[in-house]
């Protein structure tokens, strides 16, 4: 078995290239999702991705075979690539059963291997698959499909960003009344924003490519969630800081009898003129304290008085005028009132 070197090509075109030399072994492409397809002298017998269920899986979540006896089968014929050969032989799938199976899963895997434009190739000669040569396909029928399939998607929703996230109902449907297929409700059911397509498609036993033609099909219904789009962090750019001598920023300490002193930044004109300070406060209402660098106003404080007594003349102030004739205007109202009820 040799490999060749890694290259990015298109993985069909390579495709083409390795049958139309007739040679056997396995196109392995790279990346995100994709896959595998093997060929037999220039023929595809077998394709696999990790988006898209085996045969195996197919077989046993649909409940055609049992899980036990898949298990049997790969135990008994895979060092000898008889899997398929021996499900046959003992009865448990007709060859019918196993050429649709194998076929379904080849053209599924191939949309996901052979799709990318470009993508890392590799190729092992003479590699082959567990399962055996079950049917051999044209490889040009085989990117026929992929590109059709491809078109196919892009009609009905055309937002590859569906294909890979997790999958996540709208908590809301759009309109009152909404028709689902079989395969839609499965969907929806088991959508809980954490599996993604691939997932639900090993999960229900599904082709890949059929979950993914549903769930942007629902997807233009607005029935699905759709995936925020990535966009790069944005960076904070640090402005400059201003240089100069630092001003030290605090009020202006009032002393008597001088002007407030203002904090000067060097080299800095001031813009207008200083207004004129307050006026002192009166000095027989504020009492003047000496601090430790600046001067302190503290109101006085009252002696004490008796419960009941006046405040003084100087605090308590004069009080406000009575309103003239209130009462005497309110009882000829109520008089004349009482007239008129007689």
């Amino acid at each position: 078995m040799t490999v060749t070197a890694s290259k990015t090509v298109s993985p069909g075109r390579l495709l083409t290239q390795v049958a139309g030399e007739r040679q056997t072994g396995v196109l392995v492409v790279g990346g995100h999702p994709g896959g595998a397809v093997y060929v037999l002298e220039g023929r595809v017998i077998y394709a696999e991705s990790p988006a898209a269920p085996g045969v195996g899986e197919l077989l046993t979540a649909s409940g055609r075979l049992a899980g036990r006896t898949w298990q049997n089968a790969l135990d008994l014929g895979t060092s000898t690539a008889r899997v398929g050969r021996l499900l046959v032989e003992q009865g448990h799938l007709t060859q019918g059963e196993l050429e649709l199976c194998v076929l379904g899963a080849i053209y599924d895997a191939a949309y996901f291997a052979l799709s990318p434009a470009s993508a890392s190739v590799d190729f092992l000669t003479g590699a082959t698959h567990w399962l055996g040569p079950v049917v051999h396909v044209d490889p040009a029928a085989i990117n026929r499909e992929v590109s059709r399939r491809v078109g196919l998607l892009d009609e009905i929703f055309p937002d590859a960003r569906v294909d890979t996230a997790p999958v996540a109902a709208v908590t809301r449907p759009p309109r009152e009344r909404v028709t689902l297929t079989s395969l839609q409700w499965e969907l929806l059911v088991h959508a809980d924003g954490q599996r993604t397509p691939a997932d639900l498609a090993l999960l229900l036993g599904r082709a890949g490519y059929a979950t993914i033609q549903e769930l942007r099909r629902m997807a233009a219904l607005g029935l699905l969630e759709l995936p925020e789009v990535r966009t790069e962090a944005l960076e904070f750019v640090r402005l400059p800081r201003a240089r100069g001598t630092a001003a030290d920023v605090q009020r202006p300490v009032v002393r008597p009898d001088e002007a407030p002193t203002v904090p000067v930044v060097a080299g800095v004109r001031a813009s207008a003129p200083v207004p004129d300070p307050p006026p002192d406060p009166p000095r027989h209402s504020l009492v003047e304290e000496s601090g430790a660098n600046q001067l302190v106003y503290r109101p006085p404080r009252l002696a004490r008085r008796k419960p009941g007594a006046k405040l003084p003349k100087e605090v308590a102030g004069e009080p406000p005028p009575a309103h003239q004739g209130t009462d005497e205007v309110l009882l000829k109202r109520i008089r004349t009132a009482l007239r008129a009820l007689r």
